[in-house]
């Protein structure tokens, strides 16, 4: 069977990834902070007769990053599907915090990514075959402070790396869906009263999609009409104009 290793597999849309996968019969490797929460979900996974490896690890942590690293470069179980899924929300605007939230996103969702993509397209690369999910968001097309912009680093790296990979029978995809029903937004004190029940996507929704998206190739997964419709509509306004609507996302959150 295919192996996956999802990062963030503890919660929200890495374990709604994890359960996809598991349903389809693939073996996994699960990445997450929270041991307790990822053996009970290992637990869980193991009725669908697959295999799952729990990986405890903080990705900020550059030690424990090496060996999941490590884990995805490994020839002898190979890794099939990289899906880089860890994250948070950011609780705070760049000028009310001391920086240390900001520097950890980047740690995780942009230097992580780097590294374990990497470590995967070049063992992927050599063996001629292989894929890589990367979770950015519908919030790279704004701009509303570091999240937009760790979102959009993401998303370009993501394109960049399906270049060099042309060719070479290795895939990289960008997942970038807008609002999804997770704890995501409440473990970051982001307010979601306003947002209407119409705009959201369910977590299985945005992960059968994803990979749906990623088995054909493609670089770009941006999950239903409406988000697509969004996306379009964002990257078509002129840049004053996005960061108005930046402005009033903005404003709703707080």
């Amino acid at each position: 069977m295919p192996t996956v290793c999802i990062t963030g597999a503890s919660a929200g849309l890495g374990a709604a990834i994890a359960a996809a996968c598991a349903e389809r019969g693939d073996d996994l490797v699960l990445v997450a902070r929270d041991g307790i929460r990822l053996e009970a979900l290992a637990v869980e996974l193991r009725t669908q007769q697959v295999a799952v490896e729990v990986l405890v690890a903080d990705l900020a942590d550059p030690a424990q990053l090496a060996l999941v690293s490590a884990r995805v470069a490994d020839v002898t179980h190979p890794v099939e599907l990289l899906v880089n899924n860890a994250g948070f929300g950011l609780t705070n605007h760049v000028l009310d915090a001391d920086g240390s939230e900001h520097r950890r996103a980047l740690d995780v969702m942009c230097l992580a990514v780097l590294e374990l993509s990497t470590a995967a397209a070049q063992a992927m690369r050599r063996r001629g075959h292989g894929r890589i999910l990367n979770v950015a968001s519908l919030s790279a097309w704004v701009t509303q402070g570091n999240y937009s912009a760790v979102k959009a680093w993401v998303k370009v790296f993501t394109e960049g790396l399906a270049v060099e990979l042309a060719g070479t029978g290795v895939t990289a995809t960008a997942l970038c869906p807008g609002w999804v029903r997770t704890e995501f937004h409440e473990r970051a004190g982001i307010a979601t009263s306003s947002i209407p029940d119409w705009i959201w996507v369910d977590a299985k929704t945005c992960a059968t999609k994803a990979l749906a998206d990623t088995d054909r190739g493609k670089v770009l997964s941006v999950p239903t009409l409406r988000w697509k419709l969004a996306a379009f509509g964002l990257g078509a306004l002129p840049r004053p104009a996005v960061r108005w609507v930046s402005r009033q996302l903005v404003r709703s959150r707080d």
